[in-house]
């Protein structure tokens, strides 16, 4: 079955772009989803990579698996470190299946420190131990690690994935879909969207207020993450994947927020970066924290990404799933550089400042607002994108090509 379920009636294909949940889903297979994403995967060694407060405590025999919480880190092992071992390594002829540990970084896409823990509680080194002795390393963390090990990978030559938020929804629907048909439909929202000039999102508010952002785009390329790492090339894929996303390289405006307190707020945007943030509902705080932030370090406040979901999934609560439902679009602050942008954690004030931080708005995610419109200009070519959190006649055209 397609991504987009082009094979049923439309009336069956809309109630089940308006209710995901109900989209049957093949059960969670590893075997499938590494020779799928990895293939070749015959010679291959394999490991996989957690985060903990304390590595070392946590990983030494294991110790996390009779702790209370850890669900993250539980499900890694029960599900990618058993099934490495119970056959799914000799299956696609892989060997290793070393699990390994760092400290949490506590950010998004922050680097990670060199210090690695293995299951004996024994420190090792990132650079000396684990980049040069794997092919293919799985990092199932709490935050995402996908832009640091981008960069390890063009500079040790490995391929991998990065899984952070691992959860049961995201196991039994974004992680047991057949990518070649992801990586399919990806492939044809980016040609629809490719060489745009600039896109404008409309906000709709509660108060009966529209904002726009505009986002200049400068007739770049597309680029897509649809999940596969095929061939030899160094490669890191962010899953669930199912996102075109741009870089862009300007963006004026206004768009609201939604601050992890419920805090509602307008952030004002002047030549790509946050300038301000001003309240709409809730507490004034949270508002003044955020301000005072972009006053001492502007780069927090730089729009690095703008991504738009290409895949039919439920909602899993997370957002590496969440991001890439078809309807969705989102916005990234701070570094890019492993999306090809010019944002790197250099020129951020604090290292714990150069994060890469997702703004999905989605209308779970979102409620108090609604995206009432994306419209995309490439030369004299204007089309809707998405209206009301759902995908344009244009891009469903697309996907049916």
């Amino acid at each position: 079955m397609s991504t987009i379920c082009h094979d049923l009636p439309d009336y069956l294909r809309e109630e089940i772009l308006l209710h995901p949940e109900k989209r049957n889903f093949p059960s969670f297979d590893l075997s499938n989803l590494l020779h799928t994403v990895f293939m070749p995967t015959e010679g291959c060694k394999v490991c996989i990579l957690l985060d903990f407060v304390d590595p070392a405590e946590m990983m030494k025999n294991y110790r996390f698996l009779n702790e209370e919480g850890f669900p993250i880190q539980k499900r890694a092992h029960q599900h990618f470190y058993q099934g490495l071992q119970n056959g799914v390594m000799a299956k696609l002829g892989m060997h290793g299946g070393e699990m390994f540990a760092y400290r949490m970084t506590y950010g998004s896409n922050l680097d990670l420190p060199d210090e690695l823990y293995d299951a004996q509680g024994n420190q090792l080194s990132f650079a000396r131990d684990l980049y040069p002795n794997y092919d293919i390393i799985l990092c199932i963390s709490t935050y995402s690690a996908t832009a640091p090990l981008t960069a390890k990978a063009k500079e040790h030559g490995f391929r991998g994935a990065t899984l952070h938020g691992l959860n049961d929804i995201i196991l039994s629907s974004g992680l047991a879909v057949n990518y070649h048909e992801v990586s399919r439909d990806a492939e044809k929202i980016r040609l629809a969207m490719t060489n745009a000039d600039s896109i404008e999102i409309d906000f709709a508010l509660e108060d009966g207020r529209v904002l726009t952002a505009w986002l200049g785009l400068d007739g770049q390329v597309a680029q897509k993450s649809h999940g596969l790492c095929n061939g030899l090339a160094p490669d890191i894929a962010n899953l669930p994947a199912g996102e075109v996303y741009f870089v862009p390289n300007d963006a004026r405006g206004q768009f609201p927020m939604k601050y992890e307190d419920g805090t509602l707020g307008v952030l004002d945007v002047v030549n790509r970066n946050i300038v301000r943030s001003t309240l709409i509902a809730g507490n004034q705080s949270t508002i003044d924290a955020h301000n005072a932030r972009l006053l001492d370090d502007p780069m927090t406040g730089t729009l690095g990404e703008l991504g738009f979901g290409t895949q039919v999934l439920p909602v899993s609560g997370a957002d590496i799933q969440d991001e890439k439902v078809l309807g969705t679009c989102h916005l990234a602050t701070g570094r890019d550089d492993h999306l090809g942008g010019d944002i790197m954690p250099s020129m951020f004030k604090k290292h714990e400042n150069s994060t890469h931080d997702d703004i999905l708005f989605a209308p779970h995610k979102t409620p108090n607002f609604n995206i009432s419109q994306v419209r995309m200009k490439r030369g004299e070519q204007q089309e809707i994108i998405i209206e009301n959190f759902r995908p344009s006649r244009y891009i469903m055209d697309a996907l049916t090509l």
